[in-house]
């Protein structure tokens, strides 16, 4: 289940059992989006979601997205962003391997996407929560990622990013949701649900033209006139295609989808010839960082050593942990920042010195000890001239008695969703391994690979989802029918 879906060719097609203009494979965010687009263009649409209804992982999530360059509700809050700061921002966060182009695009008309988001009724609170991957009030804006963490910091100038769907809870992208597909309903979207894509139909000249599903085990055929979008999501549930392509994920505890994120839109665009990109990529969210207090720790390898400063943004910690470390890591306490770490986790060693602690842990004699001993003198004189974290979070380390917790892969919560998938160019048109078009498919959201290449800030996977899922559904419907 990890290689490419085998397809369809059109001879082979007994009967079309229907037919639309647009045909979208997945009703999450990303497919919800396209679907509402090919409907505003006039294409006759039709959706096509595996569930008994649609959601996907979007409705799972935190429902914060990621947007910039002067909202209105940044504004509201007082708050200062442009296209171009935003740019430089994610430019250099997103790397590497960013891609230009989608950044671009994304950023300079971030504020018009916002109002359209307005516009299908979602509801987003002028207010400003602080920083955070999720707000557990029913405020909006709050600092997603590591704008205000080196190197981001001296490159851009930092604004919060996050806009959270107003609702009193975590889970907001249940309202997101519920919102959007509301819209789809009224749309004239038909909707097909229970429906499992299983691969496309091409004609002789390559060219997508419909998709083959199964309801209730029996096989189904729809053709698209003009052209198919797939947005089905990821693949972290599927196994086979995360020891193929992101083998290290398999560390990871927590996986941040739902049972359809299996891979299987990516396969089919595969079996059409696309190509794929950054399948190695993820969301790597090593959950530290509350209570904030606890950004005031160091983290550490198994050699005793830090590797990056702790106030970046979670995933991006995560990120340099799983890669760089092998998962293999701890953050050093003391007793005056100490508090119960939510998701809570073991700790793995207790000591009056820095030596006896070093010592409970097994690293090599002096590597803990000297580590820390630097970190102190530095964070004395409110600074960090190793990793540079930000003096409003440095603290020496000097109240026993000093704490190890146990953040390494075997022990903590790590969670993870794959960013990797279809190659695609700004309008959502699926690309092959030489840049050609794939003629007649579309891709968005999870299925494809988007604006994160690595370096994520949370809510970039609504944001992308929503804002290209936009595009591809109105370059879809644009296509000459057939």
């Amino acid at each position: 289940m990890g290689r490419a879906a085998a397809i369809r060719p059109l001879r082979e097609v007994p009967g079309w059992d229907d037919e639309a203009d647009v045909i979208v494979v997945g009703l999450g965010a990303a497919g919800a989006c396209a679907a509402l687009e090919a409907r505003s263009a006039g294409a006759d649409t039709l959706a096509l979601e595996r569930a008994s209804g649609g959601g996907g992982t979007s409705a799972l999530s935190t429902g914060q997205i990621y947007l910039g360059g002067g909202t209105p509700i940044q504004q509201k809050c007082g708050f200062e962003d442009s296209p171009d700061e935003m740019y430089r921002y994610l430019m250099a966060s997103c790397g590497p391997g960013v891609d230009e182009p989608k950044i671009r695009l994304f950023c300079d008309h971030s504020v018009e996407h916002f109002s359209w988001l307005v516009a299908q009724g979602i509801p987003f609170k002028e207010s400003y929560y602080g920083d955070g991957s999720y707000t557990p009030t029913d405020d909006c804006l709050s600092y997603s990622g590591s704008e205000l963490a080196h190197p981001y910091l001296d490159i851009a100038r930092p604004a919060p990013r996050g806009h959270t769907v107003q609702q009193e809870s975590i889970e907001s992208g249940g309202m997101l949701m519920r919102r959007l597909l509301q819209k789809v309903e009224n749309s004239g979207t038909r909707i097909l649900l229970d429906t499992l894509c299983e691969t496309l139909v091409l004609d002789e000249d390559r060219r997508v033209v419909g998709v083959v599903a199964r309801i209730a085990g029996s096989p189904r055929y729809y053709r698209a006139r003009r052209g198919v979008i797939l947005a089905a999501g990821g693949f972290i549930n599927n196994r086979e295609m995360v020891e193929r392509y992101a083998p290290l994920l398999l560390k990871c505890t927590l996986r941040l989808a739902s049972d359809g994120d299996d891979g299987r839109g990516i396969r089919m665009g595969m079996g059409a010839g696309a190509d794929t990109i950054r399948m190695e990529t993820a969301s790597i969210v090593l959950p530290f960082t509350v209570p904030k207090a606890l950004i005031q720790g160091v983290m550490v390898n198994r050699q005793g050593q830090r590797f990056i400063n702790e106030d970046a943004y979670q995933t991006v910690v995560g990120e340099a942990a799983l890669r760089g470390q092998d998962g293999q890591v701890y953050l050093i306490v003391d007793d005056a920042i100490y508090e119960p770490p939510f998701p809570p986790t073991e700790v793995a060693a207790v000591g009056d010195t820095f030596e006896e602690l070093e010592r409970e842990l097994g690293f090599a004699q002096g590597s803990l000890q000297s580590t820390l001993e630097l970190y102190n003198r530095g964070a004395q004189r409110g600074e960090d001239p190793i990793f540079h974290k930000a003096s409003s979070h440095l603290a020496p380390l000097i109240h026993p008695p000093f704490a190890a917790l146990d953040y390494t892969t075997e022990t903590a919560i790590w969670a993870v969703f794959t960013l990797g998938g279809l190659r695609t160019s700004p309008d959502g048109a699926v690309l092959t391994p030489d840049g050609e078009l794939v003629e007649g498919l579309f891709a968005a959201g999870r299925t494809t690979s988007g604006l994160a290449a690595q370096g994520y800030s949370s809510g970039l996977s609504l944001a992308d989802g929503t804002f290209f899922g936009r595009r591809a559904g109105r370059k879809a419907a644009a296509s000459i029918s057939r």
